[in-house]
């Protein structure tokens, strides 16, 4: 093997589609070392078990665990009931409520299903925290806050921010970031991996391990994939989300109906194709080569088939034929004309857009978006607060009726 090759190789399939390195020297050099001696990285990620279910966005971070594991690394899934019942505060301006044991246990089980979906479970290390943090003592819990200040955990934005505008802050909230650190110095590992908004818990297992005289962990933040819409990260609560327990003709559906341009960012963070495949898909499609339509049904048969199988997959393209064989799809209609045009001059709230398209009344329009008769580019929005730009590329289709959305 040629160690130099294989290492410059390793950097670039682990660098896929990440936001930040910390640090890109670090890791090179675990990297090495690794490849020189035959022993396997250790790489963590933790999940708190807040939902019993899991959409693309939390995949994200679960395809590059596969990918270290492809490359001969040691996964460990850590999965966060005991955290967990603390609740995670990153982003809260009010304190989480906590969830009760039964519920973490249930949505950790179904946790493990949905990522061997993706994960190789061979190859993958699963550990709960309440293994080691339910015995810990009141004297080791007093030691383990001991070695981090208030000062650090005040430079996190929300915890500034709260504490700032005298919004309380409870002391078990300072506990999460210690916990998460905690873990990594127990499991002693060489890489932790992160959405960007877990950055400071992150950093915190990097400060942590050098406290315990370890060497500090490589951090790597991975994005929040945006939804469906193209502009809010992907989430239940915008309604533009894809479960990937959804029925096989949802999944492919709402992959048909995202923009080229985001479906080249689902290729990079969701698919299994190469890197050199990826800027030939890219290259293609620039030039005019490569059809958007046909990589979007490839991408749509790929993802279908990784949560079901191949069948369910050509199913779902069929049914996806034969209901939109005779009509355009909305992508194609915000370049149609003929559509009718909505103008706005700034940013509404969806249930006031819909009153005023329907000509009807505030109550009804939340009732419609609510029972999911509201579409933006396809993909169906349930939020009523959700927030509409002005801007020629959106359509909306409220019922049976499309608007384009045009800036006055």
């Amino acid at each position: 093997m040629n160690l130099k090759a294989e290492l410059k190789r390793q950097m670039e399939v682990v660098g896929r589609g990440t936001v930040e390195l910390i640090s890109s020297a670090e890791l090179e050099a675990k990297l090495s070392r690794s490849l020189e001696t035959g022993r396997p990285l250790r790489v963590k990620a933790g999940f708190d078990p807040t939902a019993p279910d899991l959409h693309l966005g939390h995949t994200v971070l679960i395809r590059k665990m596969r990918h270290f594991q492809e490359l001969g690394h040691h996964v460990v899934f850590l999965i966060g009931d005991f955290t967990g019942m603390i609740g995670d505060p990153t982003g809260r301006w009010e304190t989480r409520v906590a969830l009760t044991e039964e519920e973490v246990k249930r949505n950790a089980l179904t946790y493990q299903e949905q990522t061997f979906k993706i994960l190789d479970p061979e190859k993958t290390e699963v550990v709960f925290n309440s293994s080691w943090m339910k015995g810990m003592t009141a004297q080791g819990l007093i030691e383990l806050a001991a070695r981090y200040s208030v000062a650090r955990m005040l430079e996190r934005d929300d915890f500034r921010k709260r504490y700032t505008e005298q919004r309380p802050i409870s002391i078990h909230e300072f506990l999460y970031p210690l916990i998460q650190g905690y873990d990594t110095v127990h499991l002693e590992a060489d890489v932790e991996l992160g959405g960007t908004d877990q950055k400071f818990n992150l950093l915190v297992g990097r400060d942590l391990q050098r406290a315990y005289g370890q060497e500090p962990q490589v951090v790597i933040t991975m994005p929040l994939l945006e939804g469906t819409d193209g502009i809010q990260k992907m989430s239940k609560s915008y309604g533009n989300y894809i479960g990937v327990t959804e029925p096989p003709g949802e999944i492919y559906g709402k992959i048909m109906s995202i923009s080229d341009d985001l479906m080249v960012r689902y290729y990079e963070l969701l698919s299994s194709v190469t890197l050199e495949e990826l800027e030939g898909l890219k290259d293609g499609m620039a030039g005019g080569r490569v059809h958007p339509m046909e990589s979007k049904r490839a991408l749509a048969r790929e993802i279908v088939t990784r949560y079901y199988d191949e069948r369910a997959a050509g199913e779902a393209e069929e049914q996806f034929n034969a209901r939109f064989s005779e009509r355009k799809s909305l992508a194609e209609m915000a370049e149609d004309d003929t559509v009718d045009v909505f103008e706005m001059s700034e940013p509404m709230p969806l249930f006031k857009v819909v009153a005023e398209l329907r000509n009807t009344s505030s109550s009804e329009a939340v009732r419609l978006i609510k029972s999911g008769a509201v579409r933006i580019m396809d993909g169906k929005v349930t939020d009523t607060k959700y927030l509409v730009s002005p801007g020629e590329d959106k359509v909306i289709r409220v019922g049976k009726k499309f608007f384009r959305i045009l800036k006055a």
